[in-house]
């Protein structure tokens, strides 16, 4: 039997067993029900902080770091082994905080549910705590009160339930006896008694709780930090590999070839290269929150600047969330104020709602209440559907008002047939528009007729940021799709008014009945990827519509507000919580933003595509790092039997290029218009192709050394070290732009002093000859001069590559678009 099917035979089975229980329970069977049926709350698995703390040593990256740490032992480099040490402790410890700040959702749902109940067993009424209510069990439900459980609505008028933690709308909703009303929502009005259907994780609140647990998207950067690491790590033994049968074959003795292959390979793992990505997505999270944007897990970062299609919450986000009265239509009633007055007349200071706030708010004249006395009030029931009040004027006059649901008031009134449909047709119309309507009325007495005096709409208006920032967005790349609980018609015209695309599809049309948002047929996920909102959704609708469209690759970020976007701002690549989030969805979020609306969603997309951009440029400079050493050192032991460095060399040559580099975080860039992401053919064909110039270009610069200057082997190392490590930085510069490395944008002054400040140690250790052999002063001049001449030959071929690869992609793009449009 389907999980849904089996759901609501146990549901129609309980409500069965439960009709004999207008007494409630006996102790006996509630102890009984609870052992069958678990304890009404939400379990949560606990970790092991130690065990959850030690599984960040374990994995590819942390492997690869840890036998770069053993190598380095082996080799007694305990300065570097210490290196490598806190490098891994580094990444260890961000990774464990960012998931100890994740695992807290579960524990902030909990905090909505019913902390005790009231409840009817052995005949009394009781009081006991919500978890150990059982399916059966008959509870009170008061005004105020969290609602513990599924339960069936069975005795007393109404209630006015507010559903926000499930569908994530405001407005409280009207329910009667045979209604069911939901764990987590809570009771606005009225009181009832009630029969537990569902309870702890069977609830739709529990499912939501099930929801967010599994949810989880896998993170791009932890991809890419791997395949980086892959690449390095293959071509690294592979060339060990050759290196080390060429010399066994020349005679060399096996200790002098292994210690000498370790500090190579050792120099070939970017040790540093998660550490300096995570300093950088750091001090990028210290930018965005400036910008009133808090990240929650640094990863994101990556993440917000890939972003193409953003799911919007529409209440609070797009609107105020504050209902407001639009124009009202007169019929007769003397003037809009008039209508207005008469609205507000029609409801109970002591009691005012949402709605009639609104009402009351739209009044020009708010003394002008006090001119009236309210006699009688009868209040609004489902039944009924309308207000009803006696008011008594300043002059003694009585007369009776009411408002409500506009054909309740229309039937009321008793209208000739053409007032009759033109008063429907404004209804229809207004309703189209996605107004709540409210139908007004007054009779001076009980023996005269009502009259109709005109129709209130009522709505939630967009904010005023709103239109601008989504034509933001488009701009920016990212297409915008809105999500709300609220009808289609108000999502259509929210959507007219703020110029966004009207293809508004309810959950009902997107989602067959019984399919599972985990597994989502190909029909389904192509109707969400082809909608531009969706309509009437719950929990499992916006988890479901996330979930879909990662599986056509796009990076999806969901705002949210309340707990039922927990599950979605979980599974999202960047789940949002808005401003006035609850604890709930914060917890769940990626990024919590601090001030209203979307303007800040926009800043933390630019400043994080500036900050992927440091990201991706320290990315295509470590690999061909590696590829310069690893190739020029390999080829010229394999080619002249001769070691081009020392093993002290490579390791001064790997610190001194990677810790400064850290203040990439502080560069300048550009902000690409359109969404980023990691393009790991451009990364290594880049990365690759200027690694192996820098082979050429290293042959040469020894060359002249033998040839030219005629120097010894040990000066010679020298030499060649020096130009290592000056044609390194000056390579970082090459690679940091997209344009000729002379233009905009130039490199942070932090960046460039920190290049200064490295590459005069590195002259200082070859000209005053600090672990290695001395070389004139003369030669350090040269070596500069011959690297700036190379670098402008590194950027020509840059240049080509990009226009290259650009013209590819494009090409690429045009066939698939082609395609596309054929098959349709």
């Amino acid at each position: 039997m389907h999980s849904d099917d089996a759901q609501e035979y146990r549901r129609a089975e309980r409500t069965e067993e439960s009709q004999s229980a207008s007494k409630g329970l006996t102790k006996e069977e509630a102890l009984s029900r609870l052992e069958q049926y678990g304890p009404n709350t939400i379990e949560e698995e606990k970790k092991n902080p130690i065990l959850q703390f030690l599984s960040y040593f374990w994995g590819p990256i942390p492997w690869m770091i840890e036998v770069a740490a053993i190598l380095s032992a082996l080799v007694h480099h305990w300065a570097e082994f210490d290196i490598i040490l806190v490098l891994l402790l580094f990444n260890a410890l961000v990774g464990f905080w960012q998931e100890h700040q994740a695992s807290n959702a579960l524990e902030e749902l909990k905090g909505h549910l019913a902390p005790r109940a009231r409840v009817l067993r052995d005949g009394e009424w009781q009081d006991v705590p919500a978890r150990e209510l059982v399916p059966g069990d008959y509870i009170r439900i008061f005004r105020g009160d969290i609602v513990p459980a599924d339960v069936k609505l069975v005795e007393g008028d109404y209630v006015s339930v507010d559903e926000s933690a499930l569908t994530g709308e405001s407005l409280p909703v009207d329910k009667a006896q045979e209604d069911m009303a939901y764990s987590g929502s809570v009771i606005k009005r009225g009181e009832m008694d009630s029969l537990v259907i569902e309870t702890g994780t069977r609830t739709k609140f529990g499912r939501t709780a099930r929801l967010v647990k599994k949810a989880g998207a896998i993170s791009h950067f932890q991809k890419t930090v791997l395949h980086i690491a892959d690449y390095l790590i293959y071509i690294s033994l592979g060339l060990a590999l050759i290196l080390i049968i060429t010399q066994l074959y020349r005679g060399e003795s096996i200790l002098s070839i292994f210690q000498f292959v370790l500090i190579l390979v050792v120099a070939a793992i970017p040790v540093a290269l998660p550490a300096v990505l995570s300093v950088t997505m750091a001090l990028g999270a210290v930018m965005l929150s400036k910008e009133k944007a808090i990240v929650s897990r640094l990863r994101s970062i990556e993440e917000i600047a890939g972003i193409d299609v953003l799911c919007v919450d529409k209440t609070g986000t797009l609107t105020k969330n504050e209902l407001t009265l639009g124009d009202p239509v007169i019929f007769d009633a003397q003037d809009t104020q008039s209508l207005i007055l008469i609205g507000a007349l029609a409801s109970k200071e002591e009691e005012l709602d949402a709605i009639d706030q609104a009402v009351r708010g739209a009044l020009e004249d708010q003394e002008k209440l006090k001119a009236y006395q309210l006699i009688d009030f009868v209040p609004f029931d489902p039944v009924r559907k309308r207000t009803e009040a006696t008011v008594k004027d300043q002059d003694g006059r009585t007369f009776q008002v009411s408002k409500g649901a506009p054909q309740v008031i229309i039937q009321q009134c008793e209208l000739d047939n053409s007032t009759e449909d033109k008063a429907k047709k404004t209804v229809d119309d207004l309703a189209s528009k996605g107004y709540r309507t409210l139908g007004v009325s007054r009779r001076n007495s009980p023996n005269e007729p009502w009259r109709l005096l005109g129709f209130l709409p009522l709505y939630d208006p967009p904010r005023e940021d709103s239109a601008p920032i989504i034509q933001q967005s488009i701009e920016h790349g990212i297409q915008v799709k809105m999500v709300t609980g609220d009808n289609t018609a108000i999502a259509k015209e929210i959507s007219r008014q703020l110029q966004m695309n009207t293809n508004i599809r309810s959950a009902d049309e997107i989602f067959p009945e019984k399919e599972d948002p985990d597994h989502l047929s190909n029909a389904t996920i192509g109707k969400i990827e082809k909608a531009d909102g969706f309509a009437q959704v719950f929990p499992e609708h916006k988890y479901g519509i996330i979930k879909a469209l990662q599986a056509r690759n796009h990076i999806v970020g969901m705002t949210g507000d309340g707990v039922n976007d927990a599950p979605a701002l979980k599974q999202a690549d960047v789940g949002i919580a808005v401003s006035g989030a609850t604890s709930a969805a914060r917890s769940a979020a990626a990024l919590v933003l601090s001030a209203p609306g979307l303007s800040v969603i926009i800043k933390a997309i630019e400043e994080a595509r500036r900050i992927f951009e440091r990201m991706n440029s320290y990315a295509v400079y470590r690999i061909t790092e590696t590829i310069r050493v690893l190739f020029f050192v390999v080829l010229t032991m394999l080619i002249f039997d001769f070691y081009p460095v020392t093993t002290i060399l490579i390791i001064l040559l790997a610190l001194l290029n990677d810790i400064p580099i850290m203040v990439i975080a502080y560069d300048n860039t550009w902000l690409d218009p359109q969404p980023v992401r990691w393009n790991m053919r451009r990364v290594l064909t880049i990365s690759t192709t200027l690694g192996l110039v820098g082979v050429a270009e290293t042959f040469g610069i020894m060359l002249i050394g033998v040839f030219l200057l005629d120097m010894s082997p040990d000066q010679l190392r020298s030499f060649i070290y020096l130009k290592l490590a000056v044609a390194g930085h000056l390579t970082l510069f090459v690679v940091r732009s997209k344009q000729p490395f002379f233009k905009k944008p130039y490199p942070a002054p932090a960046l460039f002093f920190a290049v200064v400040a490295t590459q005069m140690v590195a002259a200082m250790i070859v000209g005053f000859g600090i672990f290695v052999t001395p070389v004139p002063w003369s030669y350090v001049g040269l070596v500069w001069a011959y690297c700036l001449v190379w670098v402008f030959i590194e950027d020509w071929i840059k240049l080509e590559l990009d226009r290259h690869l650009n013209l590819q992609a494009a090409r690429h793009k045009s066939f698939i678009d082609r395609l596309q449009e054929r098959l349709h």
